[in-house]
């Protein structure tokens, strides 16, 4: 078998292949794709998410001190607040999301911050409980 008759076969399978497979890469072309990046849908569930961890990072720094300090009962108080902010928020953005995952409208973001929330109210309830259980 020659160099010319090799380039030419590849030359004919390449452009077959390619034959059948414009269809599918147009048709991959005009479907619309997930969105991605912090879409104005995606950016209040993020930030009220942000609120209930930095709420779990308080709530679990009140419990390694609930019995030494009166910073323990703060930070407890904190955790509570930023767990109920977490929460509520998280709700109303998961009600008012129009789409599932992926869409584009924070409904993974709500679900995490309502997650993060009860964790913070659980760490911030465990503190201000050990905290009284104490005096």
């Amino acid at each position: 078998m020659s160099v010319r008759h090799l380039l030419t076969v590849t030359a004919a399978v390449s452009a077959g292949t390619i034959a059948l497979a414009a269809p599918a890469i147009a048709q991959a072309a005009v479907q619309p794709s997930a969105a991605t990046g912090m879409t104005s849908g995606r950016l209040g569930p993020t930030l009220t998410a942000l609120v209930a961890l930095i709420g779990v990072v308080i709530g679990g720094l009140a419990v390694r001190s609930a019995g030494r300090t009166g910073n323990g009962e703060r930070r407890a108080l904190v955790a509570l607040g930023l767990g109920l902010i977490g929460v509520v928020g998280g709700g109303l953005f998961a009600v008012t999301a129009d789409g599932g995952p992926g869409t584009g409208n924070g409904i993974v973001g709500a679900f995490a911050a309502m997650v993060f929330g009860l964790m913070s109210m659980a760490l911030g309830g465990l503190t201000l409980v050990r905290a009284r259980r104490t005096v």
